[in-house]
């Protein structure tokens, strides 16, 4: 039976290879390094530096790209002024200029064909037929249901364009992976606590802490530029550092204390530290006694949870708990307990970050040096446009009351309300996608699937050919952030400062800027004043005279940085300080949970353990890729081709699995992985679990490079566990074992 909307891997029947001007098929890589990197020695003098910033992550490092005198990219190094990369690029960074080589990136727009027989393939389409059937097919959907039942999933610069223009069009039916996906739990958690968010690069003193506490953070695997600079100062400056996590990580080699825990028990954990400097008397009493509230029923309420009580329940001893809580509040305030950022683990997530925050406010490391600083971002003045029209509904209403703490769209609810047996009140017809791979983001690829075939229009635009084109019925190729003018990039941090993105090349192919898309979606659509410029560049040179640049002077510096104009970096000592929270307090009894009918403390409840002959999947990243946007890079490629997992010598044994095995994964609801995946031996993971690094397993073989490197751990993650605070979908619920022959095969040989 043909489904109405079939995946398509680009360049398929109908099109062909030459058709879109893609290179045959390298499966061994021997095609690394393409003609256009090729080219004699040309020495600095020769080259033209364009200001820009990295896109390859969210950390935004700001950079100049080199031009030779024939127009080709030689090499992308960081801008010394920038206080994000301090002019140290990381792997991802330096290997930027791979997303502009890469052969197999999308080249034209595309539009979804179906054949007499019922099959689907995709063509070629001018960027005119293209944009026309994305605005009318908004037009048509606005006319039958209203523009908010066209939803749409953004993420980075790309989404924020797209942003833009689905407000002026009437729709706030959004949501982004990066909130329910990754980050969300900690955002409520702070806000409920200190009333500041944790922001982007989190506001954690590094440099000069003499305690840095890291609970599933891996710092030095994820690249989060900044940090890892300043946890290699700490390291020199031989600050203590703490980490909580079942494997054996980068920073756990690194740290006086690896506290290996049973995953799923970390609240256990947290409130026996707590338990701990109350009863001993640890706790910073000036900074409790004149900021927090709730102290007593906090006392109350741990009274029990006893390291011993813990050491049942996580497996560490209670001397090691005792020992690091001691640590802790023996180099307090300078203590960064650091809040992580992809976080959403067990559904109960957000209690975890606030019992983070709780010990955070009880050693006093908040707004003091070596603790979390108070920081400060430069703002920008919005172009001038009109308001955007008030929807009749938005995300919020999608929800139906659920997550009444959520502060953005959470992307498995979007998707539900485009299911009509989910019977919600506000039902979602159409998709635009931006900068987001959501298949390989989201939990439960079933629920997708089933979503994906429900919708009446999908748009997606991107710079690669990624599994979410496959579905799309227009596909709309984007400039990657080397061939573009871009949104200003305003950080916070100790100080404020902004960096420009400007086009080194002109885009390769026919590919177009993210900011052109849509406005020319825009235009289309009648609106004009949303759109009151020829170019993005002289957007951007208005809001830099706003205050006090001009677009000239940011083309020679790049990064401008700013005074503080909010108050100081660190909170003085005494100081009088009202927080945003019911109380004006540091809420350790947090009166906004408990209004909202949740545990006004955070309550450590079991999880399910696994199957027989299963294991916990845990999952991470690696220093060379982002998520799954990158493995077929030609740069960081090389360094990294395929994931492995990680497997225990004692369960190893018991399965006769050796170092380099191949294996494929099957979880407990026996969905496999596609590709198998090499077995690594290591006592740097608990026999309970197995690890994996994220975004490998590609399944579109015109990703030359990453198709079929490694397993897709998004494959095995079939459950979900959703945080009934703000909606955030807990993945570490799911448990794989091991297959020796490959499954998919039999099932090819019956078909």
């Amino acid at each position: 039976m043909k489904t109405r909307r079939q995946f398509i891997k680009i360049s398929t029947a109908g099109v062909g290879a030459a058709a879109l001007g893609l290179q045959a098929l390298n499966m061994t890589g021997a095609n690394l390094f393409p003609d256009q990197f090729s080219g004699d020695p040309v020495s600095d003098e020769d080259l033209t530096p364009y200001p820009t910033y990295c896109e390859v992550c969210f950390w935004k490092c700001a950079a100049w790209s080199y031009v030779d005198k024939k127009g080709k990219i030689r090499k992308v190094v960081g801008n010394a002024n920038d206080p994000n990369s301090n002019g140290r690029l990381c792997p991802r960074g330096t290997g930027g200029i791979g997303m502009y080589y890469d052969e197999d990136r999308l080249k034209t727009p595309l539009i979804r064909e179906t054949k007499k027989d019922g099959t689907h393939y995709f063509r070629k389409a001018s960027w005119d037929e293209a944009l026309g059937l994305v605005a009318s097919k908004m037009k048509e959907i606005k006319e039958k249901y209203g523009p908010e039942a066209f939803g749409y999933f953004n993420h980075g610069n790309p989404g924020t364009h797209l942003e833009h223009l689905m407000r002026a069009y009437g729709s706030e039916t959004n949501a982004e992976p990066a909130y329910a996906q990754c980050r969300g739990p900690r955002s409520a958690a702070y806000y409920a606590t200190y009333g500041a968010y944790i922001g982007s690069p989190e506001n954690t003193d590094i440099r000069d802490t003499r305690c840095l506490v890291l609970i599933g953070s891996h710092i030095g695997e994820n690249m989060h530029n900044t940090q890892v600079q300043e946890m290699s100062m700490a390291i020199d400056q031989k600050a203590t550092i703490i980490t909580v996590d079942p494997r054996f990580s980068t920073p756990a080699a690194k740290s006086k204390y690896w506290l290996p825990i049973k995953p799923a028990t970390d609240i256990a954990l947290l409130m026996a530290w707590i338990h701990v400097l109350i009863y001993e008397e640890l706790y910073n009493k000036d900074f409790v006694k004149k900021y927090t509230f709730g102290f007593d029923q906090l006392k109350k309420h741990v009274k029990n949870m006893t390291p011993e009580w813990a050491y049942g329940i996580t497996t560490i001893s209670p001397d090691l708990i005792r020992r690091t809580a001691r640590e802790m509040a023996g180099h307090a305030p300078s203590v960064v307990i650091h809040p992580g950022r992809h976080v959403v683990w067990y559904g109960d997530d957000t209690q975890r970050e606030r019992a983070m925050a709780i010990l955070t406010a009880l050693l006093g490391a908040w707004g003091k040096r070596g603790s979390l600083y108070l920081p400060e971002a430069k703002h920008l003045p919005h172009f001038p446009q009109p308001k955007y029209p008030e929807p009749k509904w938005m995300w919020k209403d999608v929800n139906e009351g659920k997550y009444p703490l959520a502060t953005m769209g959470i992307t498995t609810e979007i998707i539900k309300a485009s299911i009509p047996r989910y019977k919600n009140k506000h039902q979602v017809k159409a998709w635009f996608s931006a900068g987001t791979n959501l298949p390989l983001s989201m939990p439960d690829k079933r629920l997708f699937q089933e979503a994906v075939q429900s919708i009446e229009f999908f748009a997606v635009m991107d710079t690669m050919p990624m599994e979410v084109t496959g579905y799309a019925d227009v596909v709309l190729p984007e400039a990657t952030y080397l061939e573009r003018y871009d949104l200003l990039r305003s950080a916070q941090g100790r100080y404020p400062s902004i960096a420009l993105r400007m086009p080194s090349v002109k885009p390769k192919y026919d590919s177009k800027p993210g900011w052109w898309i849509m406005k020319q979606i825009g235009e289309r659509l009648g609106l004009h004043d949303y759109y009151n410029y020829n170019d993005y560049s002289e957007v951007i040179d208005w809001q830099l005279k706003q205050v006090g640049s001009s677009l000239d002077e940011m083309k020679k510096i790049g990064v401008k940085k700013f005074e503080r104009e909010t108050g100081p970096l660190y909170l003085a000592h005494n100081e009088d300080f009202t927080f945003n929270t019911n109380t004006g307090k540091v809420e350790l009894y947090s009166t906004e949970f408990q209004e909202a009918g949740f545990d006004p403390m955070p309550v450590y409840t079991p999880h399910p353990e696994p199957p027989q002959s299963h294991y916990r999947l845990i999952y991470g990243r690696s220093p060379m890729h982002t998520f799954s946007r990158t493995q077929n890079n030609h740069y960081l490629w090389d360094l990294q081709k395929q994931n492995s997992v990680w497997v225990h010598p004692s369960v190893a044994s018991l399965w006769s699995l050796k170092q380099g095995d191949k294996v494929w994964l099957k979880n407990q609801d026996d969905a496999v992985t596609d590709f198998p995946v090499e077995v690594r031996v290591t006592e740097r993971i608990r026999w309970d679990s197995v690890y994996m690094v994220h975004g490998f397993g590609h399944s579109d073989k015109h990703l030359s490079r990453a198709y079929g490197r490694g397993a897709s751990d998004e494959k095995m993650i079939t459950h979900y566990a959703m945080d009934p605070i703000m909606g955030g979908t807990g993945m570490r619920i799911n448990f794989v074992t091991f297959l020796k022959d490959n499954p998919n095969k039999k099932k090819e040989d019956k078909a």
